[in-house]
């Protein structure tokens, strides 16, 4: 049988999903493993990476259930579901890779107001104070803020802008390569859902 029969197209669009599944569990997976040694504490961090992947795992195991089953209804919600995500994680990623150097800074400034948590993790691993200035009279959790004088420690801003243009370029390239894969998932499910199976009625292939 040549691929694109129903028997291919059920056994693309559930490997597919069986890669979101894993992919789903992953994020979970690192979001706990991040919490509970102690790399992330901002709640908000672990609960937004354990809520994405959650909600992958859901739309995964419809669009499994629906391939497996040849489901006329679950194959429909899971279309329509993996179609609007793909129209907003296209739309960020095209923005993460149009975002230009003010642009950056300004979020990642609004970002860091935001969660004192966060502020404490970033202190932390990259050992810088504060966003564009170092308020020596103030706290700070990173190291060089805690030695002895005179302290030398550098504003984040500085250090965070060395990286974000390619961590904005790895993660728009990276919800594009995804976000290809779900028009794929997409179009795998409206052929297979218009696709008769040939078990239901063999004479009708004859």
């Amino acid at each position: 049988m040549v691929c694109g029969g129903f028997i291919c197209t059920k056994n693309a669009l559930s490997a597919l999903n069986i890669l979101y599944v894993l992919v789903s569990l992953l994020l979970i997976g690192v979001a706990a493993w991040g919490k509970w040694f102690g790399l992330v504490s901002s709640i908000r961090v672990v609960a937004g990476i354990i809520g994405v992947g959650t909600f992958l795992f859901l739309v995964a195991f419809v669009g499994l259930c629906g391939a497996l089953k040849h489901h006329q209804v679950l194959l429909f919600f899971y279309m329509m579901i993996l179609f609007i995500v793909f129209v907003v994680q296209f739309s960020v990623s095209c923005a993460c890779l149009a975002l230009n150097k003010d642009q950056q800074n300004h979020l990642l400034e609004v970002g860091w107001n935001k969660s004192e948590a966060t502020q404490e993790d970033v202190e932390k691993t990259l050992g810088c104070c504060g966003f564009s200035y170092v308020n020596y009279n103030g706290s700070c959790a990173a190291s060089c803020f805690h030695g002895t004088p005179p302290l030398t420690c550098e504003p984040c801003s500085n250090i965070i802008q060395q990286y974000a243009g390619d961590v904005l370029q790895f993660v728009g390239g990276i919800g594009l390569f995804f976000s290809f894969t779900e028009i794929l998932g997409v179009w795998l499910a409206h052929r297979y859902r218009n696709l008769k199976d040939p078990r239901s009625n063999p004479g009708a292939f004859l």
